[in-house]
């Protein structure tokens, strides 16, 4: 009898300290998803951004967008170093540039919750493109987890509107350079959200690199943000299968 007891106590004792270890292995990832500031809305407070994000809150009250681009300072480019490819092959095509430089992904979730961007406004095509900037302080895991945070607010809000996630262009010269590796890990765990119907996944970064791997100046001058020569590439990249897109 008294053995007995003795295995019972052990027998509870064992079970008990194995709840234990399976609640503490199971918390590391609950707190590194928690921690994951690339999902949760941020707002950006510097005046740039503001009279950037209450252009785009006008221009979607004002409707009329069939094509909207949708990311950080590459996709703002349209307007700089990409205005003649943009022109040429865009405005045509009633798009609308929403792109802030410097934003991440919890910039851009915020800006179409609670900044209300999209409101207003019945895309058939949105091309985004998110990401770069969260390379130093995030995780690959989480920046994939805040680009499909912000696919699937855009399937919430616009159900119809057919997305064109575009892979993270490369950076650095160098093909082992700083975030190759990273870039090529995220936009590995993104291109999952293609689901060949409403999300359609596009890596056009081949199409910037050199023979060898590496960037080029003339492709990338800061090996960060595009020439208009590179702007040119993208915009041949993507402008059929935007309008493609566009007659679904």
């Amino acid at each position: 009898m008294r053995f007995a007891s003795v295995s019972r106590l052990l027998l509870a004792s064992a079970g008990f300290l194995a709840v234990v270890f399976l609640a503490s292995a199971a918390a590391p990832a609950q707190d590194k998803k928690a921690d994951n500031t690339a999902i949760k809305p941020s707002e950006r407070k510097d005046k740039g951004s503001v009279a950037r994000h209450e252009r785009f809150v006008g221009i979607a009250k004002k409707g009329g967008v069939d094509v909207l681009f949708l990311g950080d300072s590459i996709t703002q480019g349209w307007e700089g170093a990409g205005k003649e490819a943009w022109k040429r092959d865009f405005e045509p095509l009633k798009a609308a540039n929403f792109g802030i430089g410097g934003d991440q992904t919890q910039h851009v979730l915020w800006r179409i919750t609670e900044g209300k961007e999209l409101e207003g406004i019945n895309p058939k095509v949105a091309v985004m493109m998110i990401g770069t900037n969260n390379m130093r302080g995030n995780t690959a895991e989480q920046i994939a987890e805040g680009v499909t945070a912000i696919v699937k607010e855009l399937r919430k809000q616009k159900p119809s509107m057919q997305i064109l996630l575009l892979g993270i262009f490369p950076r650095s010269p160098e093909p082992n350079g700083m975030y190759r590796d990273k870039i090529k890990e995220t936009n590995k765990i993104i291109s999952k959200l293609d689901d060949g119907k409403q999300v359609h996944y596009l890596d056009i970064g081949d199409k910037f690199l050199e023979k060898d791997g590496s960037l080029s100046k003339d492709i990338m001058p800061d090996y960060l943000h595009l020439s208009p020569k590179g702007y040119d590439i993208w915009a041949a990249a993507i402008k059929g299968e935007v309008e493609k897109l566009a007659k679904k």
